[in-house]
């Protein structure tokens, strides 16, 4: 480390003071206020993501995975085999984003207070083993019974996937990586199609395919469940497969951020200033609407049938579906590096426009028009995975970081519930209403997040223009000593654990 000024034990000259308990982890382990050597940086993060992307890319496959085999399980067997109508049907997708819903604060609370990796472990084992359960339920009750505990432990997944991006990558670097372990969904709709296809051939008198996907996509989680445990970092600063130097230089790598890593105290003015963060609500509000779409999860499969396909057909055009995912996911964030989170949001909005008005306005015996319009509204799923990876880079300081993710998912969680309820047995089989609800929302959706970036670059302009104080960077700790006496030692601001609000270096990206 440097034994520079930020690390003097005397006296520090006069200037703002903080506990220590209040400082983000990283204000122990920064080393040099010297730029990172590109080289090195570039070095850094390659290893980084060698370690990180292939864990959190096999997990969200996997957590996708499971909770979209209700979907899948439609034209699987399950509906007879547990007595289900439709109503009973859509509850059980609704049942899972509701106690995701219930538990998401709960869930963020512990992100901050727990090591996040461990916690997400836990999360997962005990999903892998409600995933497992499914097998044996023969009724509404008993499904109800373990998509609830599904639901429950979701809510520790996103969230952390996103604390965790923030934590080892630049602001610049968190909407790509979002979208590398996002689009693992679509891999896992492929997945499921194929293992799908193969279930529909078994012939088990006593074990329909349906229960054979929940076995086979429940032992896969439970294996990853365990390697997530042994491998899976909690933070930059602690993280084994990092050399002590490296992980000194990863907290310096992304100093840049001016939103540091991690503080496990719960600061309530921290909680209070995200109530009453007019970008806070901007957020939510996208956040329920857009996910209305996204109830497509549990009725794609009713739908294509419904276009007029046989069921081994609709099994396996479900994974053209997740081709189709992968590539949007990846155009759009891609297109979100050149003109930015909120025009790149906007714009794939459009074909999505697009292919929901064509589901609804192409003639019924038209049935590859409609399966391609159908792909092409899946453009709908794309602007919020751009937006879950700008919800970290506008966001700072820790409880307000966790405060705000359990905001917003609990707001998708609110879009996902609401949209099952749109598929009603009397719009079958052309579905108009709920496809006109989806055209609405995605168009209400681009506005707000057109609204959102106009509101951040206004605050920049603000802040551009503010004069600087002198003392603005004179910043210490108190450190207690064995021997009781009190010492101050200088440390950077970025790592203050100050909010966005509260740190006027700041600046909000676009």
């Amino acid at each position: 480390m440097d034994s520079g000024s930020e690390h003097s034990e005397k006296k520090a000259p006069l200037g703002t003071t903080f506990d220590e308990h209040d400082l983000d982890v990283a204000a122990f382990a920064s080393g040099s206020e010297a730029p990172l050597d590109p080289e090195v940086a570039a070095r850094l993060r390659r290893k980084i993501d060698w370690h990180l992307m292939p864990l959190m890319c096999t997990m969200y496959l996997m957590t996708f995975a499971d909770k979209t085999t209700l979907g899948q399980s439609a034209v699987l067997g399950i509906i007879p085999a547990a007595k289900l109508n439709q109503n009973q049907f859509n509850w059980l997708g609704t049942i899972f984003f509701l106690a995701y819903l219930v538990f998401e604060y709960p869930q963020n609370l512990a992100l901050q207070r727990f090591p996040v990796g461990k916690w997400m472990s836990i999360n997962i084992f005990v999903w892998a083993v409600a995933l497992l359960a499914h097998a044996s339920c023969k009724s509404f009750g008993a499904l109800f019974a373990v998509r609830f505990i599904l639901g429950l432990c979701e809510g520790a997944i996103t969230p952390g996937f996103m604390i965790v991006t923030s934590m080892f990558y630049t602001r610049e670097e968190q909407t790509q990586r979002v979208g590398y372990w996002f689009l693992m969904n679509g891999f896992a709709i492929i997945f499921l199609g194929l293992v799908s296809f193969g279930l529909l051939h078994t012939n088990t008198h006593n074990f329909m395919p349906w229960q054979w996907l929940m076995i086979v996509t429940g032992i896969i989680t439970l294996i990853t469940a365990v390697l997530f445990w042994f491998y899976f970092p909690d933070s930059p600063t602690t993280a084994r497969f990092l050399t002590p130097e490296e992980r000194i230089l990863a907290v310096q790598r992304i100093k840049i951020n001016q939103a540091g890593v991690e503080n496990k105290r719960w600061k309530r003015d921290q909680f209070v200033e995200t109530l009453k963060d007019p970008k806070t609500w901007i957020m939510a509000f996208f956040a329920a609407v857009s996910n209305i779409v996204n109830s497509l999860i549990n009725q794609r499969q009713l739908i294509v049938k419904q276009f007029g396909f046989t069921v081994g057909q609709t099994t396996l055009l479900g994974t053209v579906d997740g081709a189709v995912e992968i590539v949007t996911i990846w155009s759009g964030i891609t297109l979100a590096s050149y003109v930015g989170r909120g025009y790149a949001g906007a714009i794939v909005f459009i074909p999505a426009i697009l292919g929901a008005l064509l589901v609804n306005c192409l003639p019924t015996e038209n049935k590859v028009g409609l399966l391609f319009s159908y792909w092409v509204s899946i453009f709908a799923i794309t602007p919020f995975v751009i937006f879950l990876g700008w919800v970290g880079s506008v966001t700072a300081g820790h409880t307000k970081r966790t405060t705000t993710n359990a905001i917003v998912l609990c707001a998708y969680a609110i879009g996902n519930s609401a949209g099952q309820f749109m598929w009603k047995k009397q719009y079958v089989p052309r579905n108009h209403v709920p496809w006109a609800i989806i055209t609405a929302c995605s168009f209400v959706s681009a506005l707000t997040l057109l609204t959102l970036r106009f509101m951040l670059a206004m605050e920049n302009k603000k802040r551009d223009a503010e004069k600087r104080d002198d003392k603005y960077d004179d910043v210490y700790i108190s450190q207690a000593q064995a021997d009781g006496t009190t010492i101050e030692r200088k440390v950077d601001r970025a790592f203050l654990d100050l909010t966005d609000i509260q740190n006027r270096d700041f600046r909000y990206i676009l």
